[in-house]
């Protein structure tokens, strides 16, 4: 009985994971200000918030932004 009960925990837990949803963005620009507009209008798109992961800074910004909903 026990198993039944863990493996119906490890199911519904899973299920629930496949529930949200989380994908990376990327956005290239002159300035940072302007590759976060670029994030932030992805992330308006596709109605998520967003988390910038990195930003890099030669001659131009490349960043890359994980979008949840």
């Amino acid at each position: 009985m026990k198993s039944i009960k863990t493996f119906a925990a490890i199911i519904m837990l899973s299920t629930v994971s496949f529930g949200s949803f989380a994908a990376s963005v990327t956005a290239t620009a002159l300035t940072l200000d302007a590759a976060e507009a670029k994030i932030a209008a992805q992330a308006q798109q596709q109605g998520a918030t967003y988390k910038i992961t990195e930003a890099n800074f030669n001659n131009g910004v490349h960043m890359t932004a994980e979008l949840v909903k």
